[in-house]
C-alpha cells in the first residue's frame, strides 16, 4: 500500500466550467471544503484559510466543528483554467501550539478531465513520506479518509448549486 500518496476519483454530473468555478474560486471552494479564505486564488500566492465547517454537508460540518476558527496557510502552485487547480499545505496541521512552518508541504492537485455524462475529477495529495515520522501515519490516516468525504462534498455542492 502506498504511503506516499492519497488518490480519489470521482465523476462530478456538471458541466466543466461550473466544476473549475467551484474549484478555483476561494469562496466557493471554502463553502464546500470548509474554509474560509482572505483573498482569491492567483498561482503563487501564500494565503490563509480559516476552517469554518462546510455549508454542504451537517455530518462533514459536524466532524469540522472542533477545528473551527484553527488558521493555516496554502500555497496555489497552478492554476490551468479547467484542467488543473494545485497547491501546498501542511497535512493534518490543526494541533494548537505547534508551529509546522519549517516541515515539508504536501501536493495537492485537482485535475479535471471531460467524461461521458460529466467531468471526471481526479484528486491527489502527495509528500507524506517527507513528513515528520511521529506526525506521517495520522496525517496520512487523517487525509484518506478526509479525501473520501470533500469528494462527496463537491459533488452535493455542485448538485445544490448548479
Amino acid at each position: 500500500m502506498p504511503t506516499d500518496r492519497i488518490e480519489k476519483t470521482i465523476l462530478l454530473r456538471a458541466p466543466l466550467k461550473r466544476v473549475w468555478r467551484a474549484l478555483s474560486d476561494s469562496t466557493e471552494f471554502g463553502k464546500w471544503f470548509g474554509m474560509r479564505f482572505n483573498a482569491p486564488f492567483a498561482p503563487g500566492a501564500t494565503m490563509t484559510a480559516v476552517i469554518v465547517p462546510t455549508t454542504v454537508n451537517q455530518e462533514v460540518a459536524k466532524m469540522q466543528k472542533p477545528y473551527e476558527g484553527i488558521s493555516f496557510a496554502i500555497k496555489i502552485e497552478q492554476m490551468q483554467p479547467e484542467r488543473l487547480f494545485s497547491f501546498r499545505w501542511h497535512p493534518g496541521a490543526v494541533e494548537p501550539g505547534i508551529d509546522y512552518a519549517s516541515e515539508p508541504t504536501t501536493l495537492v492537485v485537482f485535475t479535471l478531465e471531460k467524461a461521458p455524462g460529466g467531468v471526471q475529477l481526479t484528486v491527489t495529495e502527495s509528500g507524506f513520506d517527507q513528513i515528520p515520522l511521529a506526525r506521517r501515519a495520522k496525517a496520512f490516516s487523517a487525509n484518506e479518509g478526509g479525501w473520501t468525504l470533500v469528494i462527496k462534498l463537491i459533488e452535493e455542492y455542485l448538485a445544490k448549486n448548479p
